[in-house]
């Protein structure tokens, strides 16, 4: 799957433009870390980010196997400090116990989710760039295998440092309340991201939640950003769990700005 999205995003880069050299500067992803940037989308603009992942979790005796062929946020810039955010994913997920499959797959669209981010501030010396996103998923729009009971939502700070020309710290403080656990769970995210070149960036990150009445989940992940254009953006990310549960994180995608005319 990984190499097929590769493919794709290798016919789509030779198709592109070559970059712009306005002033507008190059396109702040969301993706692909889990830590969400204070940056939003320019008013009029619209970004697509888009991509697929596996992750692979449990043990020999019950493990949980999951593809996500499409996760896709569009990102509309509504005004100077206000963008709205649509995600929509669609998944396949099977269930292992001591290498048998047990039952069925399960195939679908995930929960729609809505939401919007808002800036807060700007950074300005050791203050951080700031801003306050929020998102619902709705259980209507979901597919038979992956619809809800209830509504799900969260929320999160997003903070940005830069360290110097090549170098900077994200981090998210927050809390999620999930369409099918109706337990509280604080998050938090913290990426540290390296220009190696203009085009080539480099991330690691740690991000986790501390649920009200379970324990605590810390994850980690890693990964390298191309930035074809100003405009076009393609990723790649592997990560695992630092607490038991997730043995393996895969995942790839691109990104796409379109300018307002």
């Amino acid at each position: 799957m990984i190499k097929q999205l590769f493919f794709i995003a290798l016919l789509f880069i030779s198709s592109v433009s070559l970059a712009q050299t306005d002033d507008i500067g190059a396109l702040i992803t969301d993706r692909p870390d889990a830590t969400e940037s204070p940056s939003l989308v320019r008013k009029g603009f619209l970004q697509i980010e888009t991509g697929g992942f596996y992750t692979d979790n449990g043990d020999d005796s019950f493990r949980t196997k999951e593809i996500t062929y499409n996760t896709t946020l569009l990102r509309y810039g509504l005004l100077e400090n206000f963008e709205l955010r649509i995600g929509l994913d669609y998944r396949s997920t099977e269930f292992e116990s001591n290498g048998q499959q047990l039952g069925e797959k399960l195939n679908g669209t995930s929960p729609l989710l809505l939401g919007a981010k808002i800036g807060i501030a700007e950074e300005n010396r050791w203050m951080p760039k700031m801003a306050i996103l929020g998102h619902l998923s709705m259980p209507f729009s979901a597919g038979s295998d992956y619809k809800p009971e209830n509504t799900g939502m969260d929320f999160r700070f997003s903070f940005d440092h830069t360290l110097n020309e090549r170098s900077s710290i994200a981090y998210n403080l927050g809390a999620r309340l999930d369409a099918e656990n109706p337990e509280l769970a604080y998050l938090y995210t913290l990426a540290y991201g390296y220009d190696l070149t203009s085009k080539i960036g480099v991330y690691v990150e740690l991000y986790g939640d501390f649920p009200e009445d379970s324990s605590a989940n810390h994850l980690w992940d890693a990964g390298f950003t191309y930035l074809a254009n100003d405009d076009l953006q393609f990723d790649l990310t592997f990560g695992s769990g630092i607490t038991e549960g997730q043995n393996l994180l895969l995942s790839a995608g691109l990104s796409y700005r379109i300018r307002k005319k």
